[in-house]
């Protein structure tokens, strides 16, 4: 057996010796070296000189100690003076240098530039008509002809308002002391004959309530025995009712306008606003921009010509009324003092039955 094994072992032997001497030597690991590389940045170009400061003093740096410097390699005197390099063109292949300042980080994206909302917003037409003081004569003076007819036909209203007002008081005060002087009159009378002469020249309602009672008295005399006193005392209440609905006709004479004014007056002016309200909307539309100070202007003007219609229509209102009810006063005084003259009449038509009975 071991005579057979010794052949087997030398063969094993010598091939494994063989194998090792034809194995390649170990090769290290490439895995790390096999790697994408790195993509290779620009080199940065040279930086360079400050420029000098174009205006001001030149800021004097602190001066250094003394050193010895080598013969020949003395530093220029005024570094200020000194040319300023101009850049060199970047070498074909590389780009351009960053014009960046060289404090700033790698990889910042540079600010937008700033945005002037205020100029964007500035009107772009240049002939709309925008009044630099917003007063109300300015305004009116900018205002469209139509707003300004408006506006003209508000304040002359207004004045009639006003003129009306002075008038009517004045004359409703007349009336009044009139009224009640010739009622005190009436009063203190004892016959009708005797008020129309203490009545003689005064030109009021009352004072004509009386002598017209005594001229138709004296007109009816004649038939009075005959026809009784009926018919007399119609008439004279026809004449007193007649007397007192002319005199309030004419005392309410130019309350009528007021009332015009008054319910007209805030239509008119609506009317201008709506005008110088499309008239602002038309200049917007031409501007092309929502500032205010393209459309604040026509808006004020259409506000403007609504403010004056209520300053015309609110007094006249206001004054109307008042007059309605002073008017319906004066008319109730009025006709007392004609109910004393009926009563004044009909005593003396009494007296003169008693009389001739």
């Amino acid at each position: 057996m071991a005579l057979l094994l010794r052949p087997i072992l030398l063969f094993l032997l010598t091939a494994a010796a063989a194998q090792a001497q034809e194995q390649p030597p170990a090769v290290p690991d490439l895995a790390p070296q096999m790697q994408a590389p790195a993509p290779e940045t620009p080199a940065p170009a040279p930086a360079l000189p400050p420029a000098a400061p174009e205006a001001g003093p030149a800021l004097e740096a602190p001066a250094a100690p003394a050193s010895p410097e080598p013969q020949g390699a003395q530093a220029p005197a005024d570094a200020a003076e000194a040319p300023v390099a101009q850049e060199a063109p970047a070498p074909a292949g590389q780009p351009a240098a960053p014009t960046q300042a060289a404090d700033a980080p790698a990889g910042a994206e540079p600010a937008p530039p700033a945005f002037d909302t205020e100029a964007a917003e500035a009107p772009a037409a240049e002939g709309l008509p925008i009044p630099h003081d917003l007063t109300p004569w300015g305004m009116f003076e900018a205002a469209h002809w139509v707003v300004q007819a408006v506006m003209i036909l508000l304040a002359a209203a207004s004045f009639v308002t006003w003129t009306v007002l002075l008038f009517k008081l004045v004359e409703i005060a007349i009336a009044r002391r009139r009224l009640a002087r010739t009622a005190a009159t009436v009063e203190t009378s004892a016959t009708l004959e005797e008020v129309v002469r203490r009545l003689s020249g005064r030109k009021d309602p009352a004072a004509f309530m009386a002598r017209a009672s005594f001229e138709e008295l004296q007109r009816s005399d004649a038939a009075l025995d005959l026809a009784g006193t009926a018919g007399l005392k119609e008439r004279v209440r026809s004449i007193l009712e007649r007397v007192e609905a002319q005199a309030g006709e004419r005392l309410r004479r130019g309350i009528g306008l007021l009332a015009t004014i008054g319910s007209v007056g805030p239509f008119v002016g609506l009317f201008g606003t709506v005008w110088g309200i499309m008239n602002a909307f038309i200049g917007i539309s031409q501007s092309q921009t929502t500032n205010l100070a393209v459309v604040a202007p026509g808006i004020a003007e259409a506000l403007l010509a609504t403010g004056l219609g209520l300053v015309a229509a609110i007094p006249a209102v206001v004054i109307y009324n008042h007059f309605v009810r002073s008017i319906a006063s004066w008319r109730l005084s009025l006709a007392d003092a004609g109910a004393a003259i009926e009563r004044m009449l009909s005593r003396d038509l009494d007296y003169r039955s008693a009389g001739r009975s």
